[in-house]
């Protein structure tokens, strides 16, 4: 049973930081892919970022480009999103997302409970 839980949401102020994590558990971690997408309210669920296995090759939606890095510590079984310089339009419920394959080229099999990121203005 693949299970993914994430930490680390909460309030920020426009322009502030905020990390948060997955953990994952009942497969292989460091053999597949990861990835965080992002759900606003009245909003279909988009991708934010996605990781390989080996953590080499990532991807990122334009409209965090630049401000957003994930990463990935598979000794800790752990997906992170460092977020920098958040926007308002930057809230959100972040989830977490596991792929069968070891690039992102799939469509995730697995999701996390989210985790809410509210920015305000």
């Amino acid at each position: 049973q693949v299970q993914l839980v994430e930490s680390g949401g909460g309030l920020v102020q426009a322009g502030g930081s905020l990390t948060i994590s997955c953990a994952a558990s009942g497969r292989t971690f460091s053999n597949y892919a990861m990835g965080w997408f992002r759900q606003a309210p009245g909003k279909e669920r988009d991708v934010v970022a996605a990781i390989s296995w080996s953590g080499r090759s990532t991807n990122y939606a334009d409209s965090v480009k630049g401000r957003f890095t994930i990463s990935r510590d598979n000794a800790k079984n752990t997906v992170y999103l460092e977020m920098n310089s958040l926007k308002p339009e930057d809230t959100a419920i972040y989830y977490c997302a596991i792929y069968p394959t070891r690039l992102f080229t799939s469509t995730p099999d697995y999701w996390g409970q989210g985790t809410q990121v509210t920015v305000s203005s």
